[in-house]
């Protein structure tokens, strides 16, 4: 098997928080969902390439000809597309379709915004002080830097899909498979809301002093202070969104 690139395997690491094993009879539907999940979360972004189908198959737990029909749909919906070669595999494509801001607002009209920010909270604060409590492995530790990295280095068209890694590492981080899942789901209506309202320089400024302090109670195994930072960070994004869409 040929060594991957440095570039697969940073997209590989990306997506460790979204992909995992299938349940058997719903293969096909479920490996989808999930490959659907992280192109809505923006975690491999336009132009990259999604990891090798024999990756993909054993992280979803799928033979490669079911993952292959996955991808088969997805390059119909012109959402990524394969190209041969020695450089091929599975890249994915930029939006053409971009809603503008009313598409937007009519796409999550139906959304019960006080339902996903409490939900969001509940999962959020939870993994924080769960991964505090329970301490991480110096592997862990070195992951969770890397994802604040990202953020502090990000360009601001960058900052969502930075910061959206940094709070999926944080649930995956907890032990908990299901709270992951719960929260990847959540994740992306999230981020459906926050496209609707502008991104605000001071209110980044804000979120990026807080995840700092966050990081540092969960590396220092303050399990209190992260639920309670968590919690004051939520409720920042919760009263933009409140304010904007409510």
């Amino acid at each position: 098997m040929p060594e991957r690139t440095a570039q697969e395997g940073d997209a590989a690491d990306r997506l460790t928080p979204v992909l995992r094993p299938v349940r058997a009879g719903n293969g096909f539907e479920e490996a989808l969902e999930q490959i659907l999940q992280v192109l809505r979360l923006g975690l491999v972004p336009a132009g990259d390439r999604l990891p090798a189908e024999r990756e993909l198959a054993e992280r979803l737990g799928v033979s490669r000809v079911t993952l292959r029909e996955v991808l088969k749909v997805l390059q119909d919906q012109g959402l990524v597309e394969a190209r041969r070669g020695r450089y091929g595999g599975t890249f994915v494509l930029p939006r053409t379709d971009a809603p503008d801001a009313a598409e937007l607002r009519r796409r999550v009209s139906g959304v019960d915004v006080e339902d996903v920010l409490r939900f969001r909270e509940v999962l959020e604060v939870g993994a924080a002080g769960l991964c505090a409590a329970h301490g991480l492995t110096d592997e862990q530790e070195a992951r969770l830097r890397e994802a604040l990295d990202r953020t502090r280095d990000a360009p601001l068209d960058a900052y969502r899909r930075a910061d959206t890694l940094l709070h999926l590492t944080l649930a995956e981080l907890s032990g908990s498979p299901t709270l992951t899942a719960q929260y990847a789901a959540v994740r992306a209506t999230v981020n459906d809301l926050l496209d609707c309202i502008p991104l605000l320089v001071r209110n980044l400024e804000h979120s990026q002093r807080q995840h700092t302090a966050l990081v540092e109670a969960v590396l220092d195994r303050d399990a209190d202070a992260a639920r309670e930072i968590m919690r004051e960070h939520c409720a920042g994004t919760a009263a933009l969104l409140r304010g904007f869409l409510m």
